[in-house]
């Protein structure tokens, strides 16, 4: 990777921080794993395709004292590594409820386990799908008013929750880029690489709405800058047919922004799907206004001329005095 590739990787190492301070929470009592050194050995062990109960008895090995709790520590720390290899969120070193989608590993090797869970499924049968160019993450925010919660689990990529009210998105583009050109990546063949295209679908390079919407964003220094920098999807590239692993989720996600209805004036502004509908509305808008001005005018005209009599039928009451 080049060198402004690498410096993207800043965003990573900040979930890396994190997920390792959650997993040390209460002292470190619920992990084995204490240093990087741990982690890189722990990694390199789900690297080589070890069985789980294999590298839970290395780690064992290594414990220099016995603890009650020492197959939760063990079990922890195979899973906290497993997180920070694929950012997917394992999730028994969690506590405290976190919103995240968990995968649960149990057995086998991590390899085996997480081609199987992300596994491409046809689960919803619905070709006619179109990904039309107005499919993308502004508009998802300002024309169908679901909220973009961004995430560091890619299990919950795309994933809708909250009553169809939001949608979570992962962002660190530079990880799937990593994962992508790596010779040695757990995910499956491909999903890297579509990741990115969803990406691109949802965030099309050069796109003037996308750059002043992600712009406005309260915690827009906190995503990966390289998420809106994956391209955009030529027409062919925008059928359904062509996603695998999201395809469901990108059915049921279209499926929420076509359904959705304008509430809001802001909504109804952004919203040019159906074009008779939407001029349609801006023209009564206008006639409404219109309406409001005219009838405004006309009862200032009105009290100006009650004004105007009153004031000379004083003057004449007062001249008639005079007489």
């Amino acid at each position: 990777m080049d060198s402004e590739s690498l410096a993207n990787l800043d965003n990573y190492w900040a979930y890396y921080a994190k997920e390792c301070s959650n997993a040390l929470h209460d002292s470190g009592r619920h992990v084995a794993t204490r240093t990087h050194a741990d982690i890189v050995d722990c990694v390199s062990k789900l690297q080589g395709d070890m069985l789980r109960s294999d590298i839970k008895y290395c780690l064992r090995s290594k414990l220099t004292s016995r603890h009650p709790d020492e197959d939760e520590m063990l079990d922890n720390s195979i899973d906290l590594s497993a997180s920070l290899l694929l950012m997917t969120n394992f999730g028994s070193y969690s506590y405290g409820f976190s919103g995240k989608t968990s995968v649960h590993w149990t057995k086998g090797s991590l390899r085996q386990f997480i081609q199987n869970y992300f596994e491409p499924e046809r689960k919803l049968v619905n070709e006619s799908v179109k990904l039309e160019r107005i499919f993308k993450a502004s508009n998802l925010d300002r024309i169908a008013g679901l909220e973009i919660e961004w995430t560091d689990n890619l299990a919950d990529h795309l994933r809708i929750t909250d009553d169809d009210k939001r949608v979570h998105i992962f962002h660190h583009a530079s990880f799937l880029e990593a994962q992508r050109i790596g010779v040695d990546s757990l995910l499956p063949d491909g999903l890297a690489e579509e990741t990115l295209r969803t990406l691109a679908l949802l965030f099309p390079t050069c796109d003037g709405e996308t750059k002043q919407w992600m712009a406005g964003l309260a915690n827009f220094s906190e995503l990966d800058g390289r998420v809106a920098q994956c391209g955009r999807l030529k027409t062919d590239n925008r059928r359904i047919d062509r996603f695998a692993f999201w395809r469901d989720r990108l059915v049921v996600l279209k499926q929420a922004f076509d359904e959705a209805q304008p509430k809001t004036i802001r909504q109804w502004w952004y919203d040019s799907r159906n074009g008779v509908q939407w001029y349609t509305f801006w023209v009564a808008v206008l006639v409404l206004m219109l309406t409001v001005v005219f009838g405004l005018v006309q009862s200032i005209e009105g009290a100006l001329q009650v004004y105007i009599s009153f004031k000379a039928l004083q003057a004449e009451v007062g001249t008639g005095h005079g007489g």
